[in-house]
């Protein structure tokens, strides 16, 4: 089956967490694991609900100001420093731009509501024909809502499509519906499996 579309994941995929120290040296300042920090910001019942847009992004950012005791600027400084050391592929946003016009490209992201807008503001949207994001979706990966939602925007079949996920439930999801899944480890491994699908 020839391959129509290429779907990518954001983040630890094209945007991935390079540097920890940023996100250590704010646990420490709460008297905090890495991993508890890193929990409250994606993985609480507020971060849950703001990934399929239950609840407004703000609400969730405010459960954790409320969480810190942080003010309006302290919780900007908070955000900027727990993203801190995210770094944005752009050698690997080269690739991804290359693979159009022939295949049509699309993103499928677990992301909050500010997600476009980010996007947008990097310069990174206009490299995909769709983004599928799940707080505007409403449905989140593994979820089969989700990629069936991005298939139907780009006109393709399953078996007509790959998708570059970091997280391995997310690709086994995406096979059971007849998807090609790569699973991202290295992004020039990435490059040369997809190469290799398109041959």
């Amino acid at each position: 089956m020839e391959i129509k579309a290429i779907f990518f994941d954001f983040g630890g995929v094209i945007q991935r967490t390079e540097y920890q120290s940023p996100r250590q040296h704010l646990a420490q300042k709460f008297g905090m694991e890495y991993e508890d920090i890193e929990k409250i910001v994606f993985d609480s019942p507020t971060a849950r609900q703001a990934t399929v847009g239950e609840i407004k992004e703000a609400e969730h950012w405010s459960a954790i100001a409320k969480r810190f005791k942080l003010g309006k600027d302290e919780l900007e400084k908070f955000k900027s420093e727990f993203y801190g050391g995210d770094v944005i592929d752009h050698a690997f946003m080269q690739f991804i731009r290359s693979l159009r016009p022939k295949y049509k490209v699309g993103l499928i992201s677990n992301a909050l509501s500010d997600m476009r807008e980010y996007l947008i503001k990097q310069k990174l949207d206009d490299a995909f024909d769709t983004l599928t994001i799940s707080a505007e979706v409403k449905s989140a990966k593994p979820e089969a809502k989700i990629y069936l939602h991005a298939l139907e925007q780009v006109e393709v079949k399953a078996s007509e499509a790959v998708f570059v996920d970091d997280v391995a439930v997310n690709i086994e999801a995406c096979q059971k519906l007849g998807m090609h899944g790569i699973l991202f480890r290295d992004a020039n491994e990435v490059i040369n499996q997809i190469r290799k699908l398109l041959k």
